[in-house]
């Protein structure tokens, strides 16, 4: 038996063609080199090789076609002694062609994209390499890129004057799929004394040529090496296995330095060749490549030219001999096609903070993001250490106009590039949180991990750092426009993006203390005008422990609720939540710089004890009473207790410390009009809370003391009760449940209620 060693083995495969019955099947070996002539011109046929990793072949896998088969110099034996037999992974060209074509990318524009990233890297190459050999670029020909299009015939032509490639190079670059180019030059500085030089390479894949395959039926590759004295053309057909080389003897197309590729455009994508589709990708793409691109566009020029003259008017001229002769004239556009620079805005994140001004700033972001109003802030900073990246980041001054962005997942407002090519808008939270998905602008890093197509972003501790960072950066912006002296920037930036930051509050716990010092709330102080908390803090009396707040549908409703009327006697300021989002949104804090917030529409308000052993007393004096009304309301509530929370009103229903408040459950409810039956788990208790020191409570104490607890005083402890429902969503209306029409407000009620001596008059009788 033929043994071969496995450096053999590899050179076998790479230089194709080896026939040899007891290695390779004849029927799927790489043939042989085969030249021939073809008029002037000699073409090579070469089949395509693969350097792919073993994990896109898995068993069973349609990769899988063949295998070669090889013996082991060093086979080990099983238990049997067998020898093992060992495989080498096969591809069928034409199958993973067609995987890396239609397969890796989901968008078949960025075609344009991969092609000029290889242009610019082929420019990079030639600068780099002519500092230490001059005679490489002694043409003298501009570095430049130019697109030209024909749009009748469905043809693209894309130029550079970059270092370009030998025969060899393009054998090993464009004739080995998954072979980069770019990869090996990196490679090679790595190991070179000039590790450190700077350079702004992209490619790493080595598929990226491929994708002109996603809109041409055929590309011809035309390109000059200062290397060589000759210039090669490369051509390959879509779903073939095999391309051709030869050396171009047309005297009019050969090229002084560098790459021309021709794409033969598929019928159904001979749009791309339109000029202005060309510009607009080239525009979103590669605006910021570091080179100057052109395209050829149809561009015209007014002139004014001369009028033939009517016969009829001449003849009347001519009569008129004494009368001056003035020659008619028409404007018209003359048309004509010339090279336009398509990539003129600059890469604004890669100059010094120091150097930008303002207005340039605001410049930058008008046509970036197609805005007409200027930013509230901007931010321009560069992150070095694990992960090094630029940034610009921008505050709008309006939210997005019809549609609310607190629930778009995807916005489109952070651009990635990665060394100044465009890779993406669509995220969906990997660089910003949704709640912060207002914030535009620019992000440009190296060290990012993409996957083989560079559309998507893929997740790692890289991603996770610069996530962290560009949040910092965002909430330092926000805090800006906050400690401004201009307030009403901030008051702009809340009107738009308050509910964003009420909703960071649900969603993200690690942040909380960045955005608290931003809420803004309404206040029973500040009835008018937005207060922060940190003012909060600062207004609170010396023995004030807890925030206290209360939720409810308006201002004012909320500073009408009877719940207030202590706190309002002891000066004490309540914050009131008026956004839906915003009782879910101080629940979520739980408390501010050691301050808890309390909600005062819950039972146990604790506003202090003047006098413990009087209250102590009270509550024992009142206890048949309390008894006596849970008795009659049954399971409407789940007590009735005393409390020092009131100074004019009689009493009121206070919710459970667990569940839901009164104004979550209206809120909720309104979101399940139809059937509500399923909430009812997380309804709060019911407390009926009294006050001792007013009439109507007194005159019910007194009948139950007395033994009248009668018809009539039955009738006012559900007319008192059904009062309380009103008052526990401030700002509600009580509709009498036999008229049915007539509306009596909360306080009006209660003067109602006080004239009720809870004996039997012909009064109480008229209220029943």
């Amino acid at each position: 038996m033929h043994r071969i060693s496995r450096r053999s083995v590899s050179a076998i495969l790479r230089n194709g063609g080896f026939h040899h019955r007891n290695v390779v099947s004849a029927s799927l070996s790489s043939s042989s080199p085969l030249i021939f002539s073809d008029g002037e011109a000699k073409v090579e046929h070469r089949r395509y090789s693969s350097l792919i990793p073993s994990k896109f072949h898995a068993p069973g896998s349609d990769f899988m076609t063949m295998a070669r088969r090889y013996e082991s110099t060093a086979a080990a034996s099983d238990s049997s002694g067998a020898p093992v037999e060992k495989y080498e992974y096969q591809a069928e060209v034409s199958r993973l062609m067609d995987l890396i074509v239609n397969s890796l990318y989901s968008n078949k524009e960025v075609f344009l994209r991969e092609l000029i990233s290889n242009a610019s890297d082929a420019l990079d190459k030639l600068r780099f390499l002519s500092v230490t050999q001059p005679e490489l670029s002694k043409d003298s020909v501009d570095l430049d890129i130019r697109i030209q299009t024909d749009k009748d015939n469905g043809i693209i032509t894309i130029m550079d004057t970059g270092i370009g490639m030998t025969r060899q190079e393009l054998v090993d670059c464009l004739g080995t799929i998954a072979q980069s180019g770019t990869a090996k030059f990196l490679k090679a500085l790595k190991d070179s004394k000039d590790a450190g030089a700077d350079n702004n390479l992209i490619g790493q894949f080595g598929v990226g040529f491929y994708s002109a395959f996603l809109v041409s039926d055929k590309v011809a590759v035309a390109t000059k090496s200062p290397k060589s004295d000759k210039q090669y053309v490369w051509e390959g057909e879509a779903n073939a296995s095999t391309y051709t080389i030869r050396e171009e003897t047309d005297p009019e197309k050969l090229l002084p330095r560098g790459t021309r590729i021709t794409l033969y455009l598929k019928r159904d994508d001979k749009a791309f060749a339109h000029p202005e589709r060309v510009q607009k990708i080239v525009k979103n793409y590669s605006q910021f490549v570091p080179f100057p691109i052109y395209t050829w566009q149809e561009k015209g020029i007014t002139k004014e030219v001369e009028v033939d003259e009517d016969p009829a008017e001449a003849k009347t001229d001519d009569q008129e001999e004494q009368t001056e002769k003035k020659k008619k004239t028409k404007k018209v556009v003359e048309r004509y096609w010339d090279w336009e620079l398509t990539n003129e805005t600059q890469p604004i994140w890669l100059r010094n903070p120091k150097e930008v001004t303002t207005e340039e700033y605001n410049e930058f972001y008008r046509v970036t993001f197609n805005e007409y109003l200027d930013p509230l802030a901007s931010s321009h900073f560069t992150t070095e250490g694990e992960v090094e990246f630029r940034s610009v980041l921008y505050v709008p001054s309006m939210a997005p106009q019809g549609k609310d962005d607190i629930m778009n997942f995807k916005t489109k407002n952070i651009r990635l590039y990665v060394k100044r090519i465009f890779i993406s808008d669509d995220f969906d939270g990997e660089l910003f949180p949704r709640y912060l998905s207002f914030i535009r602008g620019v992000v440009d890093s190296s060290d990012l991990p993409l996957n083989v197509s560079r559309e998507i972003l893929q997740e790692s501790q890289i991603v996770r750092i610069m996530r962290k960072r560009l949040v910092k950066k965002a909430f330092d912006m926000i805090l800006g426009i906050s400690m401004s002296e201009n307030r009403d920037d901030y008051e702009k930036f809340w009107d738009n993006f308050g509910k964003h930051l009420k909703l960071g509050c649900i969603e993200d716990r690690d942040n909380h203390k960045r955005i608290a010092p931003l809420l803004r709330f309404f206040s029973s102080q500040s009835e008018n005008e937005m207060i922060s908390l940190d003012e909060y803090v600062e207004n609170m009396k010396p023995e004030q422990k807890d925030i206290y707040y209360i939720a409810s549908d308006s201002v004012t409703s909320a500073k009408n609720t009877p719940l207030l009327e202590k706190l309002l006697e002891k000066d004490l300021e309540v914050l009131f939540l008026v956004d839906p989002i915003d009782e879910v949104a101080v629940q979520n804090l739980k408390s501010y710089k050691e301050k808890n917030f309390v909600d005062i529409s819950k039972e146990g308000l604790d506003l202090g004890v003047e006098n413990e052993q009087k209250e102590t007393e009270v509550k024992q004096e009142f206890g048949r009473t309390c008894d006596w009304i849970k008795k009659c309301l049954g399971d409407r509530v789940a007590s009735v207790q005393v409390s020092n929370r009131f100074s004019s009103s009689p009493c009121v229903l206070a919710s459970g410390k667990f569940g839901w408040s009164a104004n979550m459950e209206r809120l909720m409810k309104a979101q399940h009009a139809s059937d509500s039956s399923g909430l009812d788990f997380m309804k709060s208790r019911r407390m009926l809370e009294i006050n001792p020191d007013h009439s109507i409570i007194k005159s019910l104490h007194a009948a139950c003391e007395s033994g009248s607890e009668d018809e009539e005083a039955l009738i006012a402890v559900d007319l008192l009760y059904d009062t309380t429902q009103v008052s526990l969503i401030p700002g509600a209306k009580y509709s009498t449940e036999k008229g049915g029409v007539d509306e009596i407000r909360t306080r009006d009620l209660f003067v109602t209620l006080a004239l009720i001596p809870c004996q039997r008059t012909n009064s109480t009788k008229s209220l029943s």
